[in-house]
Order: structure tokens, then sequence, then C-alpha cells
């Protein structure tokens, strides 16, 4: 959630930051609701000074056994009032907090205008790509078994098995591994999280139709994100606890709304994934510095396992709802001649930590700490990186040395 005082001060200001998004900020709308709850909280306060007076001059009269009949009548015709503004005072902050819920982040300085995703600026490379592989990881790899998820649940499901399922769970702990020694503190969470929670992080009110709703207020997590930043919601942290840096792999799940025919073949977009999770929250005043160092947080993983990938920064209209600036890794698919989205680092200035009432004691003032996240990585991607970029001509996929102790092999032959 944006500062409202922003709003007020300069509404024109804030339109054009959030112009970079593709939004369109009523102003005239926003006005109106301000002007609204200012004259009702005038309207409220005024009637509760008026209720004190006439209790007190209620209380004196009675002391001295004189007439309160008058007096009486009053107090019951201003409660009656007050109750009525107080109710309408009610609903328009809730009216003008669904206004600011819908408000996206107000974009970082660095953070260019474009038009979609071809408008990304790459700003790093690492690695030589090879072309020389067409077969993607399903033809690859038997032991991806999609028909018998069709079967089990429908489709974008996967069944992994033996050395390809082993795979994936090597890789699982070598990201928690890396994570652990680059200083986050790992954690496990539930895999639901209420619809509080997802307010808190970003996801709702605006994308509820991208979650999975299992009950009125539960819904399955789209990403640890939501659990590890609210882990803090409702607190107020002391300096010295910051940073705070903490990581956790989990499964993510997400409808996959608007995808229709995307990527329907193969692990890279599925209602169900694993992913390691990395979340620092910060002083404002470090966010910048914070960002750069979770980038390397999730780029270090690449360098080991010695896949080629690049780092764009997203322009504007490709931002994320609640993000400032992002960085997207995108690792090389051989089959697909191209990069593909492996992780996202964002740093969220004071948007989540507004709306999840997470504060930070700033020498005695209460002030919003900045919250970043990024994946480090996304589990299935990056099994599929290694099958389509580690396959050759023997029919063998080679296991990357960070991996190999966790398999006790170096090779996976393929039937």
């Amino acid at each position: 959630m944006i500062d409202i005082n922003l709003l007020r001060a300069d509404p024109e200001k804030v339109k054009n930051n959030l112009k970079i998004k593709k939004y369109d900020l009523d102003i005239e709308l926003f006005n109106e609701i301000d002007s609204r709850r200012k004259n009702l909280q005038t309207e409220v306060e005024d009637l509760k000074n008026r209720k004190n007076k006439l209790s007190r001059d209620f209380g004196e009269l009675k002391k001295n056994n004189q007439d309160t009949s008058d007096l009486s009548n009053q107090l019951d015709e201003i409660k009656e009032n007050l109750l009525e503004k107080e109710n309408s005072f009610n609903k328009i902050l809730s009216h003008l907090n669904d206004f600011l819920l819908d408000i996206p982040n107000i974009p970082h300085q660095d953070v260019e205008d474009g038009n979609n995703e071809d408008d990304n600026k790459v700003i790093k490379t690492f690695g030589e790509v090879q072309k020389r592989n067409s077969i993607d990881h399903l033809e690859i790899a038997s032991d991806i078994d999609t028909e018998s998820a069709v079967k089990l649940a429908g489709a974008r499901f996967v069944v992994l098995k033996d050395d390809v399922a082993k795979l994936h769970r090597a890789l699982i702990s070598l990201m928690l591994d890396v994570a652990e020694k680059n200083g986050y503190k790992e954690r496990y969470v539930p895999f639901m999280a209420n619809s509080r929670s997802l307010t808190g992080t970003g996801q709702l009110p605006k994308f509820e139709e991208d979650l999975f709703k299992i009950t009125e207020d539960l819904f399955l997590i789209p990403t640890a994100e939501v659990p590890l930043t609210n882990l803090y919601a409702d607190s107020i942290l002391e300096q010295g606890s910051l940073p705070i840096k903490v990581t956790s792999h989990t499964p993510c799940f997400r409808s996959e709304a608007g995808s229709y025919g995307k990527d329907t073949k193969g692990l890279i977009r599925q209602h169900q994934f694993e992913k390691v999770e990395i979340v620092q929250i910060v002083h404002p005043n470090e966010s910048d510095t914070a960002l750069e160092s979770l980038l390397s947080n999730a780029e270090i993983i690449l360098q080991l396992l010695e896949l080629p990938y690049q780092v764009v920064q997203l322009c504007g209209s490709d931002l994320g709802f609640s993000s400032a600036k992002t960085y997207d890794i995108e690792v090389w698919i051989p089959s697909q001649n191209k990069y593909r989205e492996i992780s996202s680092c964002s740093n969220f200035t004071d948007f989540q930590s507004r709306r999840s009432k997470i504060r930070l004691n700033d020498n005695g003032n209460k002030i919003f700490p900045h919250t970043l996240n990024g994946s480090a990585l996304a589990v299935g991607r990056t099994l599929i990186a290694i099958i389509e970029n580690f396959y050759d001509e023997k029919k063998s996929i080679k296991i990357p040395k960070p991996l190999q102790k966790y398999l006790n092999k170096d090779v996976i032959i393929c039937n």
C-alpha cells in the first residue's frame, strides 16, 4: 500500500509515476472519498465533544438533584446521531482502504518505461549458450511422467521418478545450503495462507483468480514469500534485529489464469511446483543495496551449476503489482532456443510492510521497513535447464559437481 500522505500532498506526481506501470490513478475519485472521510471525521469528533460536554452537565445536574429530562433527551438524540455518523465514517474508511489496496507500488526511479517484456533491459550474462540440443526435457528423461499426473490430478502436474526425483530433491538441498551460507535462516511454514496474509503481500484482493481457494478464508500459497513476510506482520522490529534474512522451501500453487495455451507441455508452467524463496527485511536506507545482494544470492546457484543465464531489469509495464524494482534471472533452455525466467528478485520498498503493518523502531520513531524477496531458485525450471544443457550424445545427463554429493553419482543414464 502506498503512503496516503503522498497522494494527499502531490496526487499528480503519483499519477505520473504510476503511468509507467500503465495504471491510471483516479485522482478525482480519491479526492471525493478522502474529502467525505475528512468531513465525516470532523462531524464524529464534534458529536463526541458535544456528547462529553452534555454528559458532564448531566452529571452536575443529577448531583444537585436538578431536572435532567431535557439533557437526557438531547443526549439520546446525539447518541443516535453519533452512531449513524460513525457507521457512515467506518464505511467511507473501508471504501478508502479498498481504493488504496487497488493501487500498485510506485516504481523506483531506476525503472524505465516500456510496453512489454521486449523492453526489459539485459544487464548481465553468464556462460556460453549451446544450441546443439533441440530435444526437450520430456523426450530426454522418461522419469518425467506427465501421463500419470494427468490421471492423478489433471493437466499441468507432473510425477517425477527415480534419478530425476532424486535430482529434484538434490537441487532443493543445494539451494537451502547455499541460502544458509549467505546468512538466511531456514523456516518451515504452512503451505496455506489466510486472506489477511495474502493481502499483506499484495496477492489479494486484486489477483484472487490466480490462487487456489480452499475454504472461505484459506488459500494454497503461490510462493513462500507470503508466509515468510507475514511472520513479521503486526510487529514492531528493533533496529538491532535488521537485516532479517529468512528462507524456505515450499511447493507453490497457481491457477495460471490467463495462461491458457501457453507452455502446455513439460515443467515450465505447472499448477504445483517447488521453489526455495529468500526474503529480506531491511532499513529503508539499505534496500537498494539489499536488492543487489539478494540478486547475487540467487545468481550464485546458477554459477555453481555452470548454467548459462542472463539478468534483466524489468521495465515499468512488466513490473509486478507490489514491486518497485525487479530483476529477473533467466536461464538458457536449449530446446526453446531462448532464456526463460527462473527467478524474480524484487524490492517492494514499504509497500508490503504498510499492508502487513510491519514497523521498525528507528531511534524512537516508528517507520515502515523495506521488504525484498526472490526465488533462489525455481526448482522445476532449474531441473529442466540441467537436463537439457547437460544431455550429451551418449544419452546421459551430466550431473553438475555441486549436486554429485547428494546423489552419489556424476551422470544419469537415460533410457
